[in-house]
């Protein structure tokens, strides 16, 4: 999925099963089943009665993962998200135009529609919308669609302008959307209705355009104030230099990496700018998903890591101080190093009584990380504890991020050694600025408490 980068903690050590009956194999698969859909439950809870704008290119509609992707709208439908699907059909209008031996022309990136072109737009963008309809009305035997009825709708939503002359090129019968009619959309939606949009508007002097499908989907979007805007794109999302997944990143970062051009493919190009005005006008997420990913959107959704980029118009990761009602949640964080001996085990009752000294990290509204501060004022000197990030945000710079908020906690008190204990991370320190020293060189109570059992090596640093 994507390329690994230097880990943000290290990661613990693994532990290779041992050979498994069948029937223990087939329990072992119940067991992360069971898993997975409690893990996914939150998401359905969060989603439900939600607005995701969903839009894709002609590529998808005419791709081998068609079917599976009127799947995973239907499931997505029957869990109560209110879907609006914007399609394009960019290979289909080239094959159209091809039949009539016409050329097709473009200018920095947008189609230039004669009248010819036009009548070739509007054969194709029917004939592909009827063959998505299709898609989505099937409830055979044996499949996930079984049982299932979407009703699917459309209609005159969005009015358009015409593009006019840019640079000296005309674009003909290539338009912009003026208006959404939003009320008319969020109408059918009340109704349970799926709403299909192929990207063509008239205008009010009954014109009909040819756009762009992001462009409409964006504009649908942000006038219904949408959840979730998706792309299905010729990429797995944004990459780092390195070739890794960019799994979030926010508006202004998203703006940056697009004045560089690094990584852009001919979908990002077009899709990461509205993905970008639609986070900072008010959508909730966008996402940027790879259209060649079987099951993306579920994966996208329903799993914490998932499989693409989303963008935000603030950073996702949050760091924050605990208060009482993170006392649960800090203990399932924790709980997995505490079992394999990282860390040393916590009571709740001794969570609740030290749960100021912890910062915590919020990944949307989930704590996925942690650390605490325990200072010795009168030695200057101060312990960072408690380290933990869940193993699917371990690559995500966390650990850099707890450790700067301890640093700066510890100066705000005077601070001017901070040290750790550890029994497993002692290169991650290390490479921090951290060294080793003896025992002896521990605040003194600290000292006393050295559990000489552990040989957990000392490491401090000075502020």
């Amino acid at each position: 999925m994507q390329t690994p980068a230097a880990p943000a903690v290290p990661e613990t050590s693994v532990t290779i099963p041992s050979p498994v009956s069948a029937s223990g194999q087939a329990d072992h698969l119940s067991q992360r089943f069971v898993a997975w859909v409690r893990a996914a439950a939150p998401y359905i809870h969060a989603f439900r009665g939600k607005t995701f704008v969903l839009g894709f290119g002609g590529e998808v509609a005419a791709g081998e993962l068609a079917q599976t992707l009127a799947y995973d709208c239907n499931l997505l439908a029957a869990l109560g998200v209110r879907l609006v699907l914007v399609h394009g059909a960019r290979p289909q209008i080239e094959a159209e135009l091809d039949r009539r031996g016409l050329s097709p022309r473009y200018h920095k990136g947008l189609r230039v529609t004669d009248a010819a072109a036009l009548e070739c737009v509007k054969a194709a963008m029917a004939v592909t919308r009827i063959e998505v309809e299709a898609l989505l009305s099937q409830g055979l035997p044996n499949t996930p669609m079984a049982g299932s009825f979407m009703r699917v709708t459309g209609g005159n939503f969005v009015t358009a302008k015409p593009v006019g002359v840019v640079d000296g090129v005309d674009y003909g019968f290539t338009g912009t959307v003026r208006k959404v009619i939003a009320e008319e959309i969020a109408a059918d939606l009340d109704q349970q209705n799926v709403v299909l949009m192929s990207p063509l508007g008239v205008s009010p002097a009954g014109e009909i355009f040819n756009m762009s499908m992001e462009a409409v989907a964006e504009a649908v979007a942000i006038a219904l104030k949408a959840e979730k805007l998706i792309y299905l794109c010729d990429a797995p999302g944004l990459l780092d230099s390195k070739g890794g997944l960019i799994e979030a990143i926010t508006a202004d970062d998203a703006e940056a990496k697009l004045k560089t051009g690094e990584g852009m493919t001919e979908d990002l190009d077009l899709y990461l700018p509205c993905a970008i005005r639609a986070v900072r006008q008010g959508v909730g997420r966008a996402h940027l998903i790879d259209r060649d990913k079987d099951g993306g959107l579920l994966l996208e959704f329903f799993t914490p890591q998932g499989v693409g980029t989303v963008l935000t118009r603030d950073p996702l990761f949050r760091l924050r101080e605990a208060t009482i009602e993170d006392v649960g949640a800090l203990g399932s964080v924790i709980a997995p190093m505490e079992a394999d001996g990282t860390l040393v085990r916590r009571s709740r009752e001794r969570l609740e009584e030290e749960i100021e000294r912890f910062t915590v990290v919020d990944y949307d509204g989930v704590l996925v990380g942690c650390a605490a501060l325990y200072p010795f004022i009168d030695e200057r000197a101060a312990e960072m504890a408690c380290v933990a990030v869940v193993p699917q945000h371990r690559r995500a710079g966390l650990g850099e991020m707890l450790l700067r908020r301890m640093e700066s906690r510890a100066r705000a008190l005077g601070v001017e050694r901070l040290f750790v204990l550890t029994t497993r991370t002692a290169d991650w320190f290390r490479e921090r600025g951290f060294r080793e020293a003896p025992p002896e060189d521990l605040p003194r109570q600290k000292r006393e408490m050295y559990d000489v059992s552990r040989r957990s090596k000392v490491f401090m640093k000075t502020l």
